[in-house]
């Protein structure tokens, strides 16, 4: 019988069913995926341009391309705004045109306002405006985009250097375990938000600006323990019989050495995401974040703080991060149970 090239052993098939076992984790990473599949598509879901336009006869898509307004009978050569009433007035004569359930986008202003800014919940703003005049649902759902997109960039890249430094420092030990301990324990001290505030002061701080500089302090949290891990199997037996083999030291430790530290390093990666999306929340609601405009949960909040009166804004904000960050901090402590060889599934 042929042989499936997708092979799981017996400890990884272990540590599923412990995962698995975890209810609460398991159902948790779920809902979280789908968060994350939903604001990935979060165009098709709030969107200030039809999905769809159907006018004498052609299709159109205009939420991958922008159409000209003399394309449906209108005036001008610019782009068009489906949300003009004369416009849609014209494309309905003629044809018909398929909106996403939100038809909002995180930038789109509601000039329609019965109320002024922010407005309340309603039929056409379903958790409101902010205080300027924007729909928050939409805003949540970009802003979770670029949240989860975020951490989890800043998670994987600070991870790789954490887990690279501290294996050149655990394997190696002796005077480079030394210096690079001293070497750690400066680069810890040094302000961070200063540092912030300094380089927003001189440049706009965007998206890759602010994941280069918090990625600079962020990828010393695995080190210690990656560390611990290379200092205990430096000395073992398999380690010692590779180097009398001849094997190089660069094939020892991340062939051999490596997947043994992996395990106490996969533990600590959703804790190290909920920290990063934590880390542009806090940066955002400072003012010091994404560029003003740019959909933020952080900003969303800070809209709510100096808001009092419209609670719509920080209750939308605070349930929207403590369930992301609840749904990963339960991911964390079943992956943690997975890898937990005192345990087992039931």
């Amino acid at each position: 019988m042929k042989q499936s090239w997708f092979h799981l052993t017996p400890l990884t098939r272990r540590r599923l069913a412990q995962f698995r076992a975890n209810r609460r984790g398991w159902w948790s990473l779920w809902l979280f995926l789908l968060l994350f599949g939903l604001s990935m598509s979060a165009e098709f879901i709030a969107n200030d341009q039809p999905l769809l336009v159907y006018h004498r006869g052609t299709l159109y898509v205009p939420v991958f391309k922008d159409y000209a307004e003399t394309e449906f009978g209108g005036v001008f050569p610019s782009a068009a705004d489906y949300r003009d009433p004369y416009l849609a007035k014209l494309i309905n004569q003629d044809g018909w045109m398929l909106w996403p359930p939100v038809r909002f986008s995180y930038n789109t202003v509601n000039r329609n306002l019965p109320v002024p800014a922010p407005a309340p919940p309603s039929a056409e703003n379903w958790l409101g405006t902010d205080d300027q005049g924007r729909d928050v649902l939409a805003r949540l759902i970009y802003g979770l985009r670029i949240s989860i997109l975020f951490g989890l960039l800043l998670t994987l890249s600070s991870s790789f250097i954490g887990v690279a430094a501290g294996a050149v420092q655990g394997y190696f030990g002796g005077r480079v375990d030394l210096l690079f301990q001293r070497f750690l324990e400066i680069w810890g001290g040094l302000p961070q938000l200063f540092i912030l505030i300094i380089v927003s002061s001189v440049v706009v701080p965007g998206f890759w600006t602010l994941l280069l500089i918090l990625m600079l302090f962020s990828w010393t949290a695995l080190v210690s323990v990656v560390r611990a891990e290379f200092l205990r199997a430096r000395n073992l037996d398999y380690v010692r019989a590779a180097r009398a083999l001849g094997m190089s030291d660069s094939r020892i430790m991340f062939k051999h050495m490596l997947p043994n530290a992996m395990v106490a390093t996969l533990t600590f990666l959703p804790f190290i995401l909920s920290g990063s999306i934590i880390a542009l929340t806090a940066l955002d609601f400072l003012g010091l974040g994404l560029p003003p405009g740019a959909a933020s949960l952080g900003d969303l909040l800070r809209q709510g703080k100096e808001n009092l009166q419209a609670p719509w804004l920080g209750i939308s904000g605070f349930v929207a991060v403590a369930l992301m960050l609840s749904l990963l901090v339960f991911v964390g402590e079943a992956v943690r149970d997975a890898f937990d060889p005192r345990k087992t599934a039931l």
